[in-house]
Formats: structure tokens, C-alpha cells, sequence
């Protein structure tokens, strides 16, 4: 078999690649807000409620990539919801590379620092280095453009706003708890970066 195969159209949006590609980041969205519990039950009962949209950064992001798979699945069934799929499928794409880079970045950064990687590290770095990837991948099947991708773009600066304007940003590595603020420059500065990837890989898509 060619590898080619392996990241061509027929591959990727075959039914079964699609449904286990849903099931897979369902089950991870899932367990993401589990895996969130805590900060949540936190944030609920020491911070404004109005917050906790804001707290559970990856799990939410596979969520919108999870809901993007949806409308590759059932287009006709899902057409009338045209201008909300194209802003999932942007919101999917920035934030799914973003934190998937992120958290990576977040762990290992706390491992240069003394932080101990535990076998759970080694988990949450290929499942979120897979959210990147997948989002990238499945560019040339959306169908968001300019606009949405600036919305989605928004949300995200917003996000990260609010996350280290009212304390809300996802729990550090102990060895990082003194580097909030260059944490929060890197965050910020990698939400420009993922805007831009976003663009450049629809700009790439259009020309094939």
C-alpha cells in the first residue's frame, strides 16, 4: 500500500476512518472534562460561575473538532447548519492546534524544570500532538474561510483573556507556578501562530 494512501481524500473521509476518528475524540473530549473535574468544581465554587465555559481548554477543543466530524459525516442531512459548521470547523482548527501545541510545550517545559513525567505525560502528549495534526490534516475538507477563521481567532484571544485576567487558565506543573506570566505571553503568542497555520493551510487547500 502506498503511503500516500494514508492522507489521500478516499482514505480519510472513508466512513470508517471518519467514525473511528469520532469515536476516538469523543471518548478524548470525554475524558478531558473528567480529567478537568477538579479545576471545574474549583472554579465553581470560588470564581464567578459565567467562568467555567472558559476553563476546560483541550477537551473542548476536540469537542468542536469532534463536532466538525459530524458534518463530513452527514453533510445533506446538516446542510441548513452551513454558517455554524464553518465557524466549528474554524474553532476546531485554531484551538486544536493551539492547545495540542500547548500542552505538549506545557509539559515539557515543567520536565526541563524538574517536573517528573509520569506515564499519564507521556499519554497527554501523543493524544494532543494527534489534536494538531488531525485539524491540520482535515483542513482541505472544511469549508470556513477568512471571516470565520478571524471569529474563531477572537474567541480564542478572548479565552486566553479571561484564563489569566481571573486566574482560570489550566493547572500548571508545580515547576512552572513562578512562570505564569511568560506562560501567558507563550499562550498568547501561540494563538497567533495557530490563526495563522489555520490560514495558511486553507490557503493551501484552495490551491489543490
Amino acid at each position: 500500500m502506498r503511503l500516500s494512501l494514508l492522507w489521500s481524500r478516499e482514505f480519510l473521509t472513508s466512513r470508517f476512518i471518519l467514525w473511528a476518528l469520532f469515536v476516538s475524540n469523543l471518548l478524548g473530549t470525554i475524558y478531558g472534562y473528567i480529567w478537568y473535574g477538579a479545576q471545574l468544581q474549583e472554579t465553581w465554587a470560588n470564581y464567578p460561575r459565567w467562568l467555567i465555559p472558559f476553563v476546560p481548554d483541550s477537551p473542548t477543543a476536540s469537542l468542536f473538532f469532534t463536532i466538525a466530524l459530524l458534518f463530513l459525516m452527514f453533510p445533506d442531512l446538516l446542510s441548513k447548519y452551513h454558517r455554524m459548521r464553518t465557524i466549528i470547523e474554524a474553532l476546531a482548527v485554531v484551538t486544536s492546534v493551539k492547545y495540542g501545541i500547548w500542552a505538549v510545550s506545557i509539559i515539557f517545559a515543567g520536565a526541563y524544570q524538574g517536573d517528573p513525567l509520569v506515564w499519564q505525560d507521556w499519554m497527554l502528549v501523543a493524544s494532543h500532538l494527534a489534536m494538531a495534526a488531525e485539524a491540520l490534516l482535515f483542513v482541505r475538507f472544511f469549508k470556513y474561510g477568512t471571516i470565520t477563521l478571524l471569529i474563531a481567532g477572537a474567541w480564542t484571544f478572548l479565552n486566553d483573556f479571561i484564563d489569566y485576567s481571573y486566574g482560570v487558565y489550566p493547572w500548571l506543573p508545580q515547576a512552572l507556578w513562578d512562570d505564569v506570566g511568560t506562560v501567558m505571553i507563550f499562550t498568547v503568542a501561540l494563538t497567533s501562530f495557530s490563526i495563522a497555520a489555520g490560514w495558511i493551510a486553507m490557503r493551501a487547500a484552495k490551491r489543490t
